[in-house]
């Protein structure tokens, strides 16, 4: 059985710039979208196992990100990009679809994170707690 190809090929980047000073990593598509994802909603939508956990409910709140930093991205293949942030964050890879739906859903992914803030009752500049109990050791 053929297996079934997108109607729409998936946007491809045609240039990435990282802004020191706004923190914004600007980034041009195939498709003519441009968007300016703030680092700090990289840091805390990372799509490392850190931040995601390893399944459902395993999500890890991030807090005291307001002022991280891109240090760095690395090229993996052609399909993605390896961030490197100031608070030594530097296990994502980010896919170009995952960096189209980061700034193509800023604005819902922005009311989430808030919302989940809230939720847990801790601020958008919290430290970060530190890490207790049993890890599975690959971060």
């Amino acid at each position: 059985m053929a297996q079934r190809q997108s109607p729409t090929p998936t946007p491809t980047p045609t240039d990435i710039t990282a802004h020191g000073k706004s923190r914004l990593l600007e980034i041009a598509f195939s498709d003519g979208q441009v968007f300016r994802i703030p680092f700090e909603l990289m840091r805390v939508y990372s799509p490392s196992a850190e931040v995601r956990g390893h399944g459902p409910g395993q999500e890890v709140l991030q807090t005291g990100k307001r002022d991280v930093t891109l240090l760095g991205l690395d090229p993996v293949g052609n399909y993605a990009v390896q961030a490197r942030f100031s608070d030594g964050h530097d296990t994502g890879l980010f896919s170009w679809d995952y960096l189209y739906f980061l700034g193509s859903q800023q604005d819902q992914l922005w009311k989430d994170y808030l919302r989940r803030l809230q939720a847990a009752g801790v601020d958008r500049d919290a430290p970060m707690p530190t890490a207790s109990g049993p890890s599975c050791g690959s971060h």
